[in-house]
C-alpha cells in the first residue's frame, strides 16, 4: 500500500510517499480502507521530535490519528460489515492514518451516517473526542454552567463551543476578532478578542475554562474561576503535568488531558451532528501527495476548522516528493 512516512524527526520536508506492507488485522481489530484523514497539531509535534522522550524509536512512521473510510476486513462476529463507512480515532501511539489502509480496535470505530460527507467524518475523531472528553469527563460540564473556550475557532475549539451549547451552557469564546462571526455562528453567547482584551483580567467568573489553544495557563486563569471551578488544557508538556498534580487538592483544579480513543464518544458526536447541534467546518483539503503542505498549514496556524487529507488512490502520482 501507499503511505506517507518519515524516517527521522524534522520539519515537514521529512515526509515522503513510499510503499509499505498492508497492516495485519489482529483479532478484535478492523482493517479500514482509508478515504480521508486529517492533520492535528499533535501530528507535527510528534513529527518534529517534540515528544520523542515518550515515543522512542520505531521508524519509519506513518502520521495521523483520524481515519474515515470503509471496512476492508473484519471478523464475522464484528459489529461491522465489509463495506461499512466508518470513522476511527486510531489507538496506536505513533499514528498510522495517512496511508491506503489502517487497522484499529473495533471499539474505537463508529459508522458514518449517510448524511455526513467523508471530509466531515475525517475531521471528527481526535479533535471532537478531545473537546468532548475535556468538557464532559474533566470539566464535569452540566447545564447552566458558564464556560469559556480559549481558541474557540480552531479545530478543537469549534467542537467545544458547540458541545457546551448542546449541554445547555452559557458559552464565552476567545479568538482573534476576525473570527467573531464564526464563533457566534457556532453558538457562542459572548466573544473576547484576545488582541483587545485579556479574559484573565475580566470581572466575569467561569465554572469551567477550557484552553483549547494552549495559550492561557492555570495560574493565570484561576482568579476568574468560580470557587470549585475547573480549568482544562490540552497541552501535554511537563509543566502541564505538574500543574495537574499540584492543583489536584485545590478547590479550583487544573487538568491537562490527553484524549482516549472511544467508539462510544464518536457515536455521541455523530448523534449531535444528526440532531443539527454540531456543524463541522473544513479549512482546506489536500491530497495525500501533499501531506507536507497539509502539515505546514496546521503548523502555521489554522484560522477556522480542520485540515483534511484525501486519499486519491486512482490519481496518477509519479513523484515520491510531497509538496
Amino acid at each position: 500500500m501507499r503511505a506517507v512516512v518519515y524516517d527521522d524527526y524534522g520539519d515537514a520536508d521529512v515526509l515522503h510517499l513510499t510503499n509499505l506492507p498492508l497492516p495485519r488485522r489482529l483479532p478484535g481489530q478492523l482493517l479500514i480502507e482509508v478515504e480521508a484523514s486529517s492533520v492535528n497539531p499533535i501530528d507535527y509535534r510528534i513529527r518534529s521530535g517534540e515528544m520523542k522522550a515518550l515515543l522512542l524509536g520505531g521508524f519509519p512512521r506513518v502520521p495521523g490519528y483520524d481515519v474515515a473510510g470503509v471496512v476492508a476486513d473484519c471478523a464475522d462476529d464484528a459489529p461491522f460489515s465489509l463495506g461499512d463507512r466508518v470513522i476511527a480515532f486510531l489507538d496506536h501511539a505513533r499514528g498510522g492514518a495517512c496511508a491506503d489502509y489502517a487497522v484499529c480496535a473495533i471499539d474505537v470505530a463508529a459508522k458514518i451516517p449517510e448524511s455526513m460527507s467523508i471530509e466531515e467524518a475525517a475531521a471528527i475523531p481526535l479533535a471532537g473526542t478531545t473537546a468532548l472528553q475535556s468538557l464532559r469527563d474533566h470539566g464535569k460540564i452540566a447545564a447552566g454552567m458558564h464556560v469559556l473556550i480559549n481558541g474557540a475557532s480552531g479545530g478543537v475549539g469549534m467542537f467545544a463551543v458547540q458541545i457546551a451549547k448542546a449541554y445547555g451552557c452559557h458559552v464565552d469564546a476567545v479568538a482573534s476578532g476576525a473570527h467573531e462571526a464564526f464563533c457566534r455562528s457556532l453558538g457562542a453567547d459572548h466573544f473576547y478578542d484576545y488582541k483587545k482584551k485579556d479574559f484573565t483580567e475580566s470581572r466575569e467568573r467561569w465554572d469551567l475554562i477550557f484552553d483549547a489553544a494552549g495559550t492561557s495557563g492555570y495560574f493565570e486563569s484561576r482568579d476568574v474561576l468560580h470557587p470549585k471551578g475547573r480549568y482544562v488544557s490540552t497541552e501535554p508538556d511537563v509543566k502541564g503535568m505538574l500543574m495537574t498534580l499540584v492543583t489536584w487538592p485545590l478547590s479550583k483544579s487544573g487538568t491537562v488531558m490527553l484524549a482516549k480513543p472511544s467508539g462510544d464518544d464518536l457515536r455521541e458526536l455523530i448523534t449531535l451532528y444528526e440532531q443539527g447541534k454540531l456543524m463541522i467546518t473544513i479549512d482546506s483539503c489536500f491530497e495525500m501527495a501533499q501531506a507536507a503542505a497539509a502539515h505546514r498549514r496546521v503548523e502555521n496556524g489554522v484560522d477556522q476548522g480542520k485540515v483534511i487529507v484525501l486519499n486519491q488512490r486512482h490519481a496518477t502520482d509519479e513523484s515520491n516528493q510531497i509538496g
